[in-house]
């Protein structure tokens, strides 16, 4: 077989025409990225359609279009390949130009709300820490063992998720552990892969601009474990009401984590310190440095994957036990007194989360001072509850920009302001500009009290009409908090 027929292996083809011994150099989806001897395949997309640009692909030098819509007028020089999605196509083709290198390694994916990139880091230092070769695809970053690559997207595209994996097997690694977004679920970036298992952690409202329903947003989670094989595992969070719903049909084995209810992996919350969380498993006290009953199922889904994959559960939790989890999830910067917690909570669930579990472990007279945002562009919906939230649950809130990207930051602002009633309006500020935000925060600050920076995290930048400037919430607290200290 050609390398072409063997690209093409799997593909749900309509036609084809021209010449199929033609030698391909690489597959892309940019017509700005063909160069001479490309496979170009044209995707419909939400915001342009690939087939728009297939006379550009075809003048930068492509010699093979994929596509859903042939062209009247096809260059007799050319070989085009019909077919009937075009998503799931590159997916499957760049699997194959990469020679399947998930069928060379253990994949496993998180799907769900909020817990994602905390549930695959959690696994990456993990199985790292018992030994292991391991590649991680999350949010924050990819790594290759230890070696960092930026990451762009919570899942890369099709293509470079395929080339990554490919260079985590030539590495030698064993195991990858991979955030797996609605989005990249519905748009088929996970198309060719083989997974050994997948994670849901819990779904609430959001990327309802993408959706536009709730139960569009959970089909999307649903698809993942509906395309899972029968010699994988479906791990569900057994407390959500939409765990059982992702195991519907689902053909691969079924097991469930849960604080509350009956489960395959089961906890209970001894106790919760802004030090760390204690959990009862199987009658064993065992204390992580995460905080929090959201972190307490995050630690149990990472157990339940590393059982299902073939590890000792005691190993497990004692090497677990003193890892830190994900750079801007919960991170804590203690200055003279003051504790600043940054956090990437930009959902209304991730921000009730974060809020009861630092208002669970207040002992009494600090203050919390919360400082939130929402992204602009983005689903509208949730900025009057995640105002609500910051305002209900502290005892002041200050509102403020996070990416407001082509928006007018005034305008989500007043977004957000509907969500405060009348009574709250007192312990309640607006303030454009993220880093004056902060800098209030801080002065209002007393020794003792608590500082929360909602919606950011591990972001080190501020997306402003098209230009992302440097912008890092835990750089921005400790500078005012040392000033402050200075004096």
């Amino acid at each position: 077989m050609t390398i072409l027929k063997d690209i093409l292996y799997k593909v749900s083809l309509v036609s084809t025409t021209g010449d199929m011994e033609v030698e391909v150099k690489n597959i892309v989806f940019d017509s700005r990225k063909v160069e001479e001897g490309s496979l170009f395949v044209a995707i419909p997309g939400t915001q342009v359609d690939g087939h728009d640009f297939i006379d550009k692909a075809v003048d930068t030098g492509a010699r093979v279009i994929v596509c859903e819509r042939l062209p009247e007028n096809k260059s007799p020089k050319i070989t085009w390949v019909q077919v009937k999605k075009a998503s799931q196509a590159l997916g499957v083709m760049a699997s194959n130009f990469y020679d399947n290198p998930s069928h060379s390694i253990k994949v496993v994916a998180v799907t769900g709300t909020n817990g994602k990139t905390t549930t695959v880091t959690l696994l990456h230092q993990l199985f790292t820490s018992m030994g292991y070769s391991t590649g991680l695809l999350s949010t924050v970053e990819n790594r290759i063992n230890e070696e960092i690559l930026p990451a762009t997207h919570t899942t890369p595209d099709a293509v470079s998720v395929q080339a990554l994996l490919r260079k985590m097997v030539d590495a030698g690694c064993t195991h990858c552990f991979m955030e797996a977004s609605s989005h990249a679920i519905v748009q088929e970036r996970i198309a060719g892969l083989k997974l050994i298992g997948s994670v849901f952690t819990n779904i609430s409202h959001d990327h309802l601009d993408y959706h536009e329903t709730f139960e569009e947003y959970i089909k999307a989670k649903k698809k993942l474990f509906d395309d899972l094989p029968k010699d994988a595992f479906a791990l569900v969070n057994g407390d959500d009401k939409r765990g059982a719903v992702m195991l519907q049909n689902c053909k691969a084995t079924p097991q469930t984590f849960a604080l509350k209810s009956p489960a395959d992996f089961k906890a209970k919350v001894l106790s919760n310190t802004l030090e760390g969380l204690e959990l009862d498993i199987n009658g064993k006290p065992v204390w992580f440095r995460l905080i929090g009953d959201f972190n307490a199922y995050n630690l149990l889904g990472v157990l339940g994957v590393a059982v299902l994959l073939g590890e000792d559960e005691d190993e497990v939790m004692q090497v677990l036990s003193g890892i830190r989890g994900a750079k801007g999830r919960f991170d804590r910067i203690s200055i003279g007194g003051v504790t600043a917690i940054v956090d990437y909570a930009h959902t209304p669930d991730a921000l009730e989360n974060v809020l009861k579990t630092i208002n669970g472990v207040r002992t009494g007279g600090e203050q919390l001072i919360t400082v939130v945002g929402c992204g602009g562009n983005r689903d509208k919906s949730k900025r009057p509850i995640m105002a609500k939230l910051a305002v209900q649950e502290s005892d002041k809130a200050i509102l403020t920009s996070d990416n407001p990207r082509f928006e007018e930051p005034e305008a989500i602002l007043q977004d957000m302001q509907a969500g405060v009633g009348p009574s709250d309006l007192r312990k309640t500020l607006t303030i454009v500009d993220r880093k004056e935000a902060i800098k209030t925060a801080c002065m209002l600050s007393q020794v003792g009290d608590i500082i929360l920076i909602a919606g950011k995290g591990h972001e080190d930048y501020q997306e402003i009409k098209g230009v992302k400037y440097h912008f890092d919430d835990a750089e921005v607290v400790s500078e005012f908090l040392n000033q402050l200290t200075k004096k």
